[in-house]
Formats: C-alpha cells, structure tokens, sequence
C-alpha cells in the first residue's frame, strides 16, 4: 500500500514538509507497514523556497539587497542539493512586508533587490531559477529587476531612471547591451497564477496597486506609465510585453520576465510537482492526504490542496482527504474539485501561540483519526 501526502504548509504555524511528517506519523501508528511519501507543496507564495529546499535536502543561502524604498534588507533563498537550481522568492527582497506603512509609496517602489538575488544566485554557479512572484510592494514592471541585472532605462536626454514605476513615464529607450552574459545560459521558471495584462482595467496598476497603498490618481499614472514602457519595449524590439496572461503579476514584474529573460510563465503547485516528483509517486498511490492552514471557497481558486486533488484524479482516481486547521465558509465546494473529504485538525480552543505549539500533534492525530476511519470501513483490506 502506497499513501503520498502533498501537503502545503499551515501558514505561520507548519511548514509542507512539517505537516507533512506529522500526518506520516499519525498514518504509522494504524499502518506500519504502509509505504508513505511526503512530497511538499507549495503555490508559488510564501512557502515555496522552504518546500522545495526541504525536497530537494537543499542549503539556504542569505544576500544582503536593497528592499523596495531602498533599505538594506538580508534576503534568503534556496539552492538545490546539486547547486544547479536556486529557488527565489521575490518578496524576500521586494516584498510589501517590508515597507513600514507610513513609508509605501508604490510609484516608487523597485524590484532591483530581486534582480541582486538574481545576480547572487548566479555567482555560486546557478543557472536554473524558480522564482515565486506573489507578495510584492513594486509596480514598476520588473524595471529595478533588470537594471540590477545590466539593463539600462533611459529618458530622452540618456539618463537612467530613478527606481520605481512612475519614471516608467518618461522612458525613452532600453539598452539591454550591458545585461550580465551568464543569463544567456540561464532559465527561469516564473510561478505565476494571475492571468492579468500589464495594463488597463485588469492590469498591474488597476488591480493590485490599491492594495499597495496607490491613490485614484497614482494608479491612474501607473498604468500611464507601464503603457509608455510596454510601447518603448514594441517600438525597440517588436516584442509585446503588455497583453500575454501574466505579464500584469507582481506589478508588471511578469512583463519584466516576459520581455528579456529566457523564462516561462507555470502555475505555481505545477512547478513545486515537477520539482517533488509528485506526479511519478501519484501512479501507484492508493489514497492521497494534501492539506493547508485553512479551507474556504476561495481554495478552489488555484489553491495547493484543490490542485493536488485534481492532478491525482486525472492520473489515479483514488481517495483524497484534506487536512487543514481551519474549515470555515464555503469550504464544501472543494468536494466537485477532487477532494472527498475535508477534516480540521483543532481539537481544542486555545491562545494562538499555544495552537500554534501543538500543531504538529494535531495534524498527528487527526492523520490517525483518518486512517482508523477508512481501515474500520475495509478501505485498506485490499492492500494489507
């Protein structure tokens, strides 16, 4: 008998591979003999440097960049066990947390500290990246990315642009010349699960620049300013940086990508499988265990635990039981994506901080609790 469980972490509390083991540890004690497979998942958020370092028996490896308004900030991302892949979070170095709130200024705000992660990675002999976009503080179209790379942006009298996104409106041209030569053997694998457009109604600006703090009147200039760099990139290169599904994510770093760097753009729970192996352990597993921190209507929209249900089906029409700490509102609509059932791991009221301790033996235990259930039903006759 074969279970693989596909967890994702429990925000704050567990990681994917902590909750995990605990979920293995409460399937032993009814199933010995069971063979079980923890393959961490992540969505390509918060989360996905430590899921793929813990599959990949990998290394942390800490930068120190320049953040968002320009604050030194120590960064860290993963590396494969054999070097060759880095795993990078972009809100690790351009993330809104580490904006205080009286200092957002999106027009501002840069993703040049990713582009220095970038460059960090390549100076230990990287050339395969997974790069997480969710979570950022910029709008500014993966300029400071590009320009901490070697890409120059320049006005109509040749100076460089100063960082953010609102400069963007007097870009007059882009001189790739200078970008560093090692990225000509690079590839990027960009996590990304918004389809949005660089601008207009369902762009960068329009859509996420409110939550990062953008007024009426500075999203309105944003997205006057992307447009500008999405007609220079046009005019330049005959390249469309402004309509492809994505190019809006991360405000408009997708564009950034799409526009001068080898990349493509995944699903994030695609890439975190292909780097687990989850899809090669899902041919032969007998039932699946995938969890998270909660479970509501929105984990149908492109959640980990509804993505792991739906390839399992696809592959092994087998049983999939979520774990997760939370069920609240709406959370029955996962049971037409793949999931058969849906179990919260609280077995107690307590403070934060003391649910947060017994985590992992609630996970534990709510596992057992699951396997007792289907072994009393003749579930796993067949396999013993």
């Amino acid at each position: 008998m074969k279970i693989v469980i596909a967890s994702d972490s429990f925000k704050e509390t567990l990681s994917s591979l902590e909750a995990g083991k605990a979920a293995e540890r409460g399937i032993k004690k009814v199933l010995p003999s069971a063979e079980t497979v923890v393959c961490p998942m992540a969505d390509g958020g918060e989360g996905t440097v430590t899921a793929l370092v813990d599959a990949w028996k990998g290394e942390y490896i800490y930068a120190e960049v320049n953040g968002p308004i320009g604050l030194k900030t120590k960064a860290r991302y993963g590396i494969s066990d054999d070097g060759e892949t880095a795993v990078i979070e972009m809100a690790a170095a351009s993330g809104i947390h580490l904006v205080p709130k009286q200092d957002q200024d999106v027009k501002k705000a840069s993703t040049f500290g990713t582009g220095e992660l970038i460059l960090h990675a390549l100076d230990r002999g990287v050339r395969s990246f997974v790069i997480g976009i969710g979570g950022s503080a910029t709008n500014d179209g993966g300029k400071g990315m590009l320009q901490a790379l070697g890409v120059s942006f320049t006005d109509s009298s040749g100076r460089e642009l100063p960082g953010g996104g609102a400069p963007l409106l007097y870009l007059h041209h882009i001189c790739p010349e200078k970008m560093d030569p090692r990225l000509k053997q690079a590839s990027f694998r960009v996590a990304c699960d918004v389809d949005n457009p660089l601008t207009g109604a369902r762009g960068a600006s329009a859509v996420y620049g409110p939550q990062k703090g953008a007024s009426t009147e500075d999203t309105a200039l944003l997205d006057k300013a992307l447009g500008n760099y999405a007609a220079v990139v046009k005019k330049l290169f005959s390249l469309d940086i402004d309509t492809p599904p994505g190019a809006g994510a991360a405000g408009g770093l997708g564009a950034g990508f799409l526009g001068f760097l080898p990349v493509t753009m995944e699903k994030g729970a695609e890439i975190i499988a292909d780097m687990t192996g989850l899809r090669e352990h899902l041919h032969d597993a007998d039932f699946v265990i995938t969890g998270e921190g909660g479970i509501n209507e929105q984990t149908i929209h492109g959640k980990t635990p509804v993505y792991v249900a739906s390839l399992t089906k696809n592959i092994n029409p087998v049983p999939v039981i979520a774990l997760c700490g939370t069920v609240t509102s709406g959370y029955e609509t996962v049971f037409g994506s793949g999931i058969d059932a849906v179990f919260s791991t609280l077995s107690e009221a307590g403070p934060l901080d003391q649910l947060k301790k017994s985590a992992p033996s609630h996970v534990e235990q709510t596992a057992e609790n699951v396997a007792r259930l289907l072994n009393c039903t003749g579930y796993f006759s067949d396999f013993l």
